[in-house]
């Protein structure tokens, strides 16, 4: 048999479910997941491995009219993901206003192959999903669509599938062990980022950055030291609390994630920095990671 091999992206906008669909289709935690939006910011690369087949996933940010250069810029990541696909997967919510001419603009360009997803089915009623079916079928046209509630890992199976049957022939584009081709300090900087949007509210998550200053490993235990940047003395005293209180709690919940992560014991430390509108600039940006 000839071995298959793609790359998939999967699109769609913030709180659509993207990123608990990547996750159930690589079968780890490969993004971080909270209730707010826009809580992807990079590219994320997760395979999935098969004797027969390699299946090379992104997960992008949601798609949004950016406002700042740090939302620019992850448009951008949309834009590259959607060059190298061979299929996209769009993931609507079932709950979503149908204003998404910006998103299936990118889509209609595209030579992949599509499948729409309609998520959080276990939400509405059969007649709504009809609905939705219908809509897609006339708006896109696509080469497939399926309900799922990626939550509970309803109909996962048949997204799988569908990418199965459609993955070109070609040889595997990363060696069969590999699971990612982001590093173990990417992960560890998205926990601590991923509690900074579970236990703040307003602007503290989208103005915030953690940096890995330092990942020193030995048989015993993990010494990691990050950052914490922010654009106000007042995010900055917001997040650590009263006392440090507030940033201890994102410390003992992050330390938890790593050490099952890492599958050792973690000794964590974070420091808070201000970096006023670092959003908004080039050279900040391209030091964390966001511009090439």
């Amino acid at each position: 048999m000839e071995h298959k091999a793609g790359f998939v992206s999967i699109i769609g906008k913030p709180n659509a479910g993207k990123s608990t669909l990547m996750n159930a289709l690589v079968g780890e935690k490969m993004a971080i997941i909270t209730p707010k939006a826009q809580t992807t910011r990079h590219r994320i690369i997760g395979i999935v491995n098969e004797p027969d087949y390699q299946i090379v996933f992104s997960d992008t940010p949601g798609v949004i009219k950016p406002a700042y250069r740090l939302q620019e810029n992850m448009m951008h990541t949309v834009d590259e993901s959607l060059v190298d696909a061979d299929i996209l997967i769009f993931v609507t919510d079932i709950n979503e206003k149908q204003d998404e001419e910006e998103v299936i603009e990118k889509l209609k360009k595209s030579d992949a192959k599509i499948l729409v997803v309609i998520n959080k089915i276990d939400q509405s009623t059969n007649e709504k999903i009809e609905e939705k079916i219908t809509y897609w079928k006339d708006k896109l046209n696509p080469n497939g669509i399926v309900g799922i509630a990626a939550l509970h890992t309803y109909n996962v199976e048949t997204v799988k599938n569908f990418i199965i049957q459609n993955l070109p022939i070609h040889p595997p584009y990363y060696e069969k062990d590999e699971l990612t081709d982001r590093s173990e300090r990417f992960f560890v900087s998205e926990m601590i980022r991923e509690k900074i949007f579970k236990f703040y509210k307003k602007e503290i998550p989208y103005s915030s950055e953690v940096i890995i200053t330092s990942f020193k490993e030995s048989p015993e235990i993990v010494k990691i030291s990050a950052e914490i940047v922010v654009e106000r003395d007042s995010q900055k005293n917001i997040l650590i609390g009263t006392n440090g209180a507030m940033l201890k709690k994102v410390g003992i919940y992050a330390r938890q994630d790593m050490e099952e992560f890492l599958q050792k014991k973690v000794f964590l430390e974070m420091f808070v920095k201000v970096l006023p509108d670092w959003r908004h600039k080039s050279n900040y940006l391209k030091t964390f990671g966001y511009e090439e």
